[in-house]
């Protein structure tokens, strides 16, 4: 009972804009996380190059060229680091820029659903494939129509690889997850009296 009430208190002093912060952040964080495992997917066994990821988010936008260079560097064996400035500030801060929105999106649903522990941890994954389902049938291909990205945005997930397009998502989710349950644990004190 006194569980209960604690939840209820906290809910309720929760503001949104506490939430939106929260959310905001750990989108960025996840983000990050996710962009690492898909930089180091392509320097490994997707043999595209490692910064080829954020080329084929810029090229949403931008020319085509650097993730292209990048590729043919990797896949002829003249490297997989491949580096030009631009596309990849560009691709990093679309990514970081999305990964914010559904940051946001997700903390409002978990605060709404008063998730908490391994349920939000859990939710978070679930959430992280909600996201792949939404990116893959209609935010990418929105994206390529509006910026004239062409095939390889709305075809993203198709060019990297639906297993690794999932894990990079499910990775994305999880971290969403973890990070909505560090930051709405209470105090150790709080939580022995409650």
């Amino acid at each position: 009972m006194a569980v209960a009430a604690a939840d209820r208190g906290f809910v309720s002093r929760a503001n949104v804009r506490s939430v939106v912060r929260t959310g905001a952040l750990w989108g960025v964080i996840a983000a990050a996380v996710m962009a690492m495992y898909a930089m180091i997917a392509g320097a490994t066994y997707l043999g595209s190059g490692f910064f080829t990821p954020l080329y084929h988010i810029a090229s949403s936008v931008t020319e085509p060229k650097a993730m292209m260079t990048s590729m043919q560097s990797a896949m002829e064996g003249q490297g997989d680091f491949y580096f030009t400035m631009g596309p990849a500030a560009v691709g990093m801060l679309i990514h970081l820029a999305t990964g914010a929105v559904y940051g946001i999106l997700f903390a409002l649903i978990a605060r709404a659903l008063r998730l908490s522990g391994a349920v939000a941890f859990g939710a978070g994954m679930i959430f992280g494939v909600g996201v792949l389902l939404f990116s893959s049938f209609v935010g990418l291909p929105v994206a390529a129509t509006l910026f004239d990205g062409g095939d390889p945005i709305a075809d993203m997930p198709k060019m990297v690889g639906w297993t690794t397009f999932t894990i990079e998502h499910v990775i994305f989710g999880a971290v969403l997850g973890l990070g909505w349950v560090i930051a709405t644990r209470r105090p150790t004190q709080q939580r022995s009296r409650a």
